[in-house]
């Protein structure tokens, strides 16, 4: 473990609970002195003492890791290179350097993430101002703007690490219960639905818009779409046991997320029904085991589960309870266009919110390569470096010129985790000069010598130099004389 210092978040952690030095001490079985010199960080905040702190108040370890310091940096970076000239960064007369952003996430976590907060209102109330130039009501009366519904739910996992332990545990037990077995757990499903619910599942042709799914209460009916697998059948019979089943615990998770509104809980409780039904296929403690052995192959899991390539990356990056954490991953799948439709997070990975993502990123190169797993080890330009394992999965639209669906699968890991993975076999883990470059998007990457660069990071000066072009945004025309005489 690196030298973790952590003395503003011990000192609230004793301010939280009412407590001297020297009673947090006592409970601790430290000496007072050492205690100081932690709240001072002057002493780093080592292993046994958390595991003191876990023991004697139950607080999470996660909360003293840095996954959190990580995703704070990238957010205060970002909130940096959206503001506008002569308002922090560059240009402002003052620029706040990365030492000084790393010491507010690291020492004052708390105020960093009020000012991210502050930075989202912000511009929500800018993109209110936009609409209200744009009335032509006359009234000149807006309603509030809130955030998307799909961004506060991602949000909300995104908080909980991506792991709802109520759900995770009931879906073990169920699975339990139920006798669900590995890869067919799609004959268990149906049963439980017809004993316990009266509910017979069918195949159907033509579900309306493309569904995979349709639920008819009244004639105790459950259609499914013609042509899915099996483990896509139980995943879909899964969800719909954790409308029956889980509804009131659905209801409730989603109502203590502090969403906006009934559009954003009745997001959230599809996201959470889908959460329960991948935990119910994919058991917890089995599932971990399984991929452990395997040293997390994703074909090998797929086939030993009976579930595709994007249902496992998917449950991997899921694995985070407490007493039997696995490998933290963050999950992707975006399409050709760089429109990214899922995205999870167990850790630090911080995916940008102001748009663009890296061509030099192998989620892209997978398109060349369909069928194929690519791996990359890739470095963000603080430093970090990750693992990432990318696949193009793709579904037809049933039909001779139905459009089909084609995405870029990806699942990623921190570089320490990397030897835990098959995919890292044979590839040159400790080079730096190994990894590939990449960034969170050209508005926030400060790689200026980069080949794939668009158009330079928010809040620089363009560089302009007739004998030295740095930047080109798009080739200059001769002018018109020229031409003509030409």
């Amino acid at each position: 473990m690196k030298k973790t210092f952590m003395g503003v978040r011990l000192r609230r952690l004793r301010e939280e609970r009412g407590m001297t030095q020297v009673a947090l001490a006592r409970a601790l079985d430290l000496s007072a002195s050492y205690l100081n010199q932690l709240e001072q960080n002057q002493r780093p905040l080592t292993v046994p003492v958390l595991l003191k702190i876990n023991a004697v108040f139950g607080v999470d370890v996660q909360r003293f890791s840095d996954d959190d310091e990580a995703r704070l940096i990238t957010g205060l970076r970002e909130v940096l290179a959206d503001l506008p000239a002569g308002v922090g960064g560059e240009g402002a007369g003052e620029a706040v350097s990365l030492a000084e952003i790393r010491e507010l996430a690291a020492g004052m976590p708390a105020v960093a993430r009020t000012l991210l907060a502050l930075h989202q209102r912000h511009r929500q109330a800018l993109e209110r101002l936009a609409a209200l130039g744009n009335d032509r009501s006359g009234e000149g009366v807006l309603a509030p703007h809130p955030p998307m519904a799909y961004e506060e739910v991602r949000d909300f996992f995104f908080a909980r690490q991506n792991h709802i332990a109520e759900l995770d545990d009931a879906a073990e037990r169920c699975a339990a219960e139920w006798g669900l077995l590995p890869g067919r757990a799609d004959e268990a499903l149906a049963q439980r639905l017809l004993v316990a619910h009266g509910v017979r599942v069918v195949d159907a042709a033509d579900l309306p818009g493309q569904a995979q799914r349709v639920f008819q209460a009244e004639a105790g009916l459950l259609q499914l779409a013609a042509g899915l697998e099996r483990g896509q059948r139980a995943f879909q019979m899964a969800t719909q046991l954790a409308f029956l089943e889980q509804g009131a615990e659905l209801q409730r998770l989603a109502d203590s997320a502090g969403l906006s509104g009934d559009q954003a809980r009745a997001l959230a409780r599809i996201g959470l029904a889908n959460y329960f039904a991948g935990a119910l296929v994919l058991p917890y403690t089995a599932f971990l085991r399984a991929a452990e052995a395997a040293h997390y192959d994703i074909d090998r899991l797929g086939h030993q589960f009976g579930v595709g390539f994007e249902t496992v990356c998917h449950r991997l990056s899921t694995l985070q309870r407490p007493s039997a954490r696995g490998v933290p991953f963050f999950f992707i799948r975006v399409d050709r266009a760089g429109n990214i439709s899922k995205r999870q997070s167990a850790t630090h990975f911080h995916f940008s919110k102001i748009g663009g993502t890296c061509p030099l990123w192998n989620v892209y190169e997978a398109f060349a390569q369909p069928g194929r797993i690519v791996p990359q080890v890739a470095r963000m330009p603080d430093g970090r470096a990750y693992l990432w394992v990318a696949r193009v999965v793709s579904r037809s639209g049933g039909g001779w010129g139905v459009p089909g669906k084609e995405f870029s699968v990806a699942l990623g890991c921190d570089i320490r985790h990397a030897p835990q993975l098959v995919y890292s076999r044979g590839l040159h883990l400790a080079n730096p000069e190994a990894a590939v470059p990449i960034g969170m998007g050209c508005k926030v990457c400060e790689r200026d010598a980069c080949p794939q660069r668009a158009f330079p990071p928010i809040g620089r000066a363009l560089d302009v130099n007739e004998n030295h072009s740095r930047f080109a945004p798009y080739p200059v025309a001769a002018p018109l004389a020229a031409t003509h005489r030409s």
